[in-house]
């Protein structure tokens, strides 16, 4: 049964927020340049003020005061803003109306009855491939080419357990790569996606929008401010316009700095620019280089102390070729693309210390690690907020973002765009968010972090009856790799078949027809990559999950 609890104002435990206590300052509507501007979400107030000077104050204690406050505030302000204003209008009538209540309440019933008989992974009903094949036909008819997989949802599922159109149900282990984190038709969301559904348009945008838009980016600042200075918000639909985003703050904080540092198998996204800052030669084929990269190398477990006194040189050397020539250096605390690599507090503060002390702006990319470990922002799991200037994050939030400093605040006309995303996008990922705050998710004992251990525990148990499928990995340096399962809270890795590309790609095939997928990563060598929805799955699904795993890699034996 869901556990989600319905608001007076027909929605479920939403905290309400009125446009009409909102104070905007964006020069009557227009920039300078003459193009509409509506200004960044500042802790809950919009504004499109010049940015301030100087790089970086001092990290204070005054921002956690300041984000308390705040909430304070809006907390005393709620009960009057539904009551004289929210509660006053058409739309909340609407929403609040019995027939519409009882009618979401029948449906999400529904739903549970529906849901509950998916169960375990089953293989296509009758008929049901002919159906599969003929929706593949069509979209490589649409689209101009074949899918990866042959995976068309049905639109059902049940938690971790999703059902495709032919009647198959299937482990998903990589659930829309790191979007889909509180799995399938989870009923409290479907709840939020219904409510939403009642609003008066799909998508909301820089120049309208409605109260959700303005709650999630109040949301996600508060949250910034509890270990950084992240206290401004805009809110944008992709994680590559929410980078694109971040780099233009970036460049317009440094007067145009060409240069940009990232991390080697870094990725940005599919935009120009930020295809040419990944580290992936296939994904800017043919794209003229007009961005100029420095990588960095990124830790190195079996180096030790020596690779980070290797970063340290190396980035020395950059700044010093290139002085004053770097808008920024782009810090994945977590390498998703790259190989679920992680690195110590150690590894990141004298490289971001030295930034600090150079003028080079320090750009967290979240938008693959928010969310999904011990806590809601990484920069928190290593203490590092006190270094961020500019962040974006994205995938589970449902609509992405990018968050800066009062610093970094840029000057109107910089940032804006037709689409924030959906209402149903905003509305659900809010709700998400809230509930992964509220609900004990987070922290060295939290579910996340029983979830990774129980990964940890059958991935282990697997390596160890199986030594056979687990040779050593070679790196690019010719050193073995003898960590088979590695990662950090819902980014799990397992290391399979000596890192073959070839030998991996076979398995996560044969794995989808046995019920089970998953994704690779890493770059030479290649690994499997789980991305379980935390928000639901328990631990204890792991045991079937590896038994299909085994099966699978019995087959990729014989097929070879």
């Amino acid at each position: 049964m869901s556990s989600w609890t319905v608001s007076s104002s027909g929605r479920p435990c939403s905290r309400s927020s009125s446009i009409g206590s909102i104070a905007m300052d964006s020069g009557g509507g227009r920039a300078p340049d003459g193009r509409y501007h509506e200004g960044p979400f500042r802790n809950g107030w919009i504004q499109g003020h010049p940015r301030s000077g100087g790089l970086r104050p001092e990290f204070s204690s005054i921002d956690s005061v300041r984000v308390s406050s705040h909430r304070s505030r809006i907390d005393s302000q709620e009960v009057s803003r539904v009551s004289t204003s929210q509660s006053a209008t058409v739309a909340e009538s609407f929403r609040r109306s019995p027939e519409v209540v009882a009618a979401i309440d029948s449906v999400i019933k529904k739903l549970e009855t529906s849901q509950a008989s998916i169960t375990e992974a089953r293989p296509p009903v009758d008929g049901g491939s002919e159906t599969l094949e003929g929706w593949l036909a069509r979209s490589a008819e649409a689209r101009g080419k074949g899918a990866l997989y042959p995976y068309v949802g049905s639109g059902m599922g049940h938690g971790p357990l999703v059902e495709l159109v032919d009647g198959s149900v299937k482990w998903d282990m990589i659930n829309g790569i790191g979007v889909h984190m509180f799995g399938h038709s989870d009923p409290g969301l479907v709840r939020v996606a219904m409510e939403s559904a009642l609003g008066d348009v799909v998508m909301e945008g820089n120049l309208q929008y409605n109260s959700e838009s303005i709650e999630i980016a109040e949301f996600l600042s508060q949250e910034a401010l509890k270990g950084s200075r992240l206290g401004n918000c805009f809110t944008t639909n992709s994680g590559a316009m929410a980078n694109e985003s971040a780099l233009k703050v970036c460049q317009q904080k440094t007067d145009g700095a060409p240069r940009v540092i990232a991390f080697q198998d870094c990725f940005m996204g599919r935009s120009t620019t930020m295809a040419q800052i990944g580290d992936s030669a296939a994904g800017r084929v043919g794209i003229p280089l007009n961005t100029h990269v420095d990588y960095m190398p990124f830790y190195d477990p079996a180096m030790g102390e020596r690779s980070i006194e290797m970063a340290v040189w190396h980035l020395d050397q950059y700044l010093k070729r290139y002085p004053g020539q770097h808008s920024c250096f782009i810090f994945e605390l977590v390498q998703g693309e790259g190989g679920f690599r992680t690195a110590p507090r150690e590894f990141f503060v004298p490289l971001m210390e030295m930034c600090r002390e150079r003028g080079v702006p320090v750009w967290d990319d979240e938008v693959q690690t928010f969310g999904r470990n011990t806590e809601m922002y990484y920069y928190d799991v290593l203490g590092l907020g006190e270094y961020v200037d500019v962040l974006t994050l994205g995938k589970m939030s449902q609509i992405c973002a990018c968050l800066y400093t009062d610093d970094f605040n840029p000057k109107p006309g910089l940032l804006s765009g037709t689409f924030i995303g959906s209402s149903s996008a905003l509305q659900v990922g809010l709700a998400a968010l809230r509930r992964l705050r509220d609900g004990g998710y987070y922290g060295a004992d939290g579910r996340i972090a029983r979830l990774h251990a129980a990964f940890r525990e059958h991935a282990d148990a697997f390596v160890a009856a199986h030594p056979e499928w687990f040779p050593p990995a070679i790196d690019t340096l010719g050193r073995p790799i003898t960590e088979m399962v590695a990662g950090t809270g819902g980014m799990c890795r397992l290391t399979p078949f000596g890192g073959s590309r070839e030998k991996i790609m076979k398995a996560l095939h044969i794995m989808f027809a046995e019920g089970l997928i998953a994704f690779i990563c890493g770059h030479d060598p290649y690994h499997l990559r789980f991305l379980p929805p935390v928000g639901v799955m328990e631990p204890a699904q792991f045991g079937p999950v590896f038994e299909v795993l085994e099966r699978s890699f019995k087959k990729v034996d014989a097929a070879d």
